[in-house]
């Protein structure tokens, strides 16, 4: 991963995972100690799959520019879906408290977004990439269209 590409990740794990870690020990004080277990749980569902998403969005968007925004609406859809099925399925385990579980994992989710936007908004992120062979003055450009 290219060094912008890690600065983003950083950027938003490391404030979800400080949300998560809050969570837990609100969790913990109130659910007891499945509370916590839930609440770490949903810390690193919303981690690896926030994760894994950027990385696949940062992959299409070197190799597939022109799908870069469709992949991103898409991604960002099956990611939610994706978090529903993982939640429908443990609605009603022993392992944690679900609910602390649902709790954190929107929390975590919604920092992960909010720091990920935030991390791309300040991101210093050409668009148009530097001519590297800049001609000189005297260089004419060359033509690459229709002229009239």
């Amino acid at each position: 991963m290219p060094s912008n590409d890690v600065r983003i990740l950083l950027q938003a794990a490391v404030p979800t995972a400080a949300v998560g870690a809050v969570a837990a020990v609100v969790s913990g004080v109130v659910a007891g100690g499945k509370g916590a277990i839930g609440a770490v749980v949903a810390t690193l569902v919303v981690i690896l799959f926030m994760g894994l998403g950027l990385y696949v969005l940062q992959r299409t968007a070197k190799s597939l520019p022109h799908l870069f925004q469709a992949m991103g609406l898409m991604l960002y859809a099956a990611q939610i879906l994706l978090l529903f099925i993982f939640m429908a399925a443990f609605k009603n385990t022993t392992l944690f408290n679900p609910r602390a579980f649902a709790f954190t994992l929107l929390a975590g989710t919604l920092v992960w977004i909010a720091m990920q936007t935030r991390a791309h908004m300040k991101a210093k992120i050409l668009y148009v990439e530097p001519d590297s062979g800049a001609s000189s003055k005297g260089d004419k450009p060359e033509k690459t269209g229709h002229s009239s």
